[in-house]
């Protein structure tokens, strides 16, 4: 059994020191993709329920403070994320909260596809907002990348202006401008914990859900599936806090534009949405505009440049 204990603590040990040799921006990188491929997913989760959006802002954000909150027992840090939040950390957890209101209504107003695409802007706001806040210039790699995400956007929104509702492209704009703030939270305070701010932003959600909505009226699989639509969530948005810390702010944005193009391949899988050759051509322009820059940008940090 001893042996058994100290093979356990050496993988840690060896697994912690991997992680201390990964250089800050890479591990920002990491964690902000792993928020983006989890936040694609968003649109699976709703368009897959019959509950209306209330219901599901009510049990994703009851259960999304919940796992959340265990996670921060289980690191022993609620000193840290919720003592210490701070008036940043407590902004940043409105602000995303008033971003989930009209993000998850969105989807059931308009497509996915349309959703995703319209959250492909937030490098553009958010380096705009980081810019006039705290004078944050955005490299002329990662303007030149928001530009080609941004042509990729056209693409696809040009090739399907005529089945656009305006409603749900209304409240996807108020996400996109929301998490834009977010980040640049996030940027501006590097300092703020990602948790706390997290488990206080899923439980605004409960009693505004409660109230304006009738969440015990779906069906227990709707709930189930509205749980762990939560449980992803919370992942998400914790993983996103602690990469936005690491990255500038347009950089973090630009990354997490991944989800643009992915969220209509889950929807095709899933729903057979089948997305049209606009969607399909935009989605690999925004691929290439990402990777590219963050491969350009390696480049010339190996050289010096």
């Amino acid at each position: 059994m001893t042996g058994k204990m100290v093979d356990s603590m050496r993988t840690i040990a060896t697994v912690n020191q991997a992680v201390d040799a990964i250089s800050p921006r890479l591990l920002g990188v990491i964690l902000v993709l792993i928020s983006a491929l989890v936040f694609s997913s968003a649109g699976l989760f709703v368009k897959g329920v019959a509950a209306d959006a209330w219901a599901i802002l009510f049990w994703r954000g009851l259960s999304a403070t919940v796992f959340t909150s265990l996670y921060v027992f289980w690191r022993g840090q609620v000193k840290r994320e919720f003592r210490d939040m701070g008036l940043a950390g407590i902004s940043a957890a409105v602000v995303g909260a008033m971003a989930t209101i009209a993000f998850i209504p969105a989807f059931k107003h308009t497509s996915i596809a349309n959703v995703s695409l319209i959250y492909a802007a937030v490098p553009f706001v958010c380096a705009s907002i980081a810019w006039f806040w705290f004078r944050e210039k955005p490299t002329r790699i990662v303007i030149m990348a928001s530009l080609g995400a941004f042509s990729g956007v056209l693409v696809i929104v040009g090739g399907s202006l005529d089945s656009l509702n305006l409603k749900g492209d209304l409240l996807a704009l108020w996400m996109t401008l929301g998490m834009a703030v977010y980040l640049c939270i996030y940027r501006r305070y590097p300092e703020t914990p990602a948790a706390g701010p997290a488990v206080l932003l899923s439980l605004l959600l409960v009693p505004i859900a409660w109230v304006a909505g009738n969440p015990l009226s779906a069906s227990s699989g709707d709930i189930l599936i509205t749980c762990l639509f939560g449980l992803v969530f919370s992942v998400a948005s914790v993983t996103m806090a602690e990469g936005a810390r690491r990255l500038p702010a347009a950089e973090t944005a630009l990354i997490s534009a991944l989800e643009t193009p992915l969220a209509p391949v889950w929807a095709y899988f899933l729903f057979t949405e089948i997305p049209t050759r606009y969607t399909l051509v935009g989605g690999l322009i925004i691929l290439i505009a990402v990777f590219g820059a963050q491969w350009i940008g390696r480049r010339a940090a190996s050289q010096g440049v």
